[in-house]
């Protein structure tokens, strides 16, 4: 993304990116999740915004090209809040496979 060779490739300033779209979005359900996650565990001393930084730039330039803005954020909030030791990879994964059974609704969610 720049030719700087002291640059990486997370710093943008200058470099051509395209247009800008203005037009505001209506957050879905599960980005205002995100957002609110991120506040709370900061409040908490879990991580810090430095912390998340680092999380999202240690990311790679794949992700920034590939995932939304708050695809990044959780997977940034996931990994300090496993560094926090508030949960562990494996207690993820069980967790995940026990949501992902749920079903596709909100309906069939209910009966977990």
């Amino acid at each position: 993304m720049t030719s700087d060779p002291h640059s990486n490739w997370h710093d943008m300033g200058g470099a051509e990116s395209g247009p800008i779209h203005r037009d505001g979005h209506d957050y879905a359900l599960w980005e205002k999740r995100v957002d609110a996650l991120m506040v709370l565990c900061s409040s908490k001393g879990l991580f810090t915004v430095d912390g998340l930084r680092r999380a999202l730039e240690e990311m790679g330039e794949d992700a920034f090209e590939s995932m939304s803005y708050y695809e990044r954020g959780i997977a940034a909030n996931n990994r300090n809040l496993i560094g926090a030791g508030v949960y562990t990879t494996a207690e993820l994964a069980e967790r995940m496979d026990r949501v992902g059974r749920r079903g596709d609704t909100y309906g069939e969610a209910q009966h977990d």
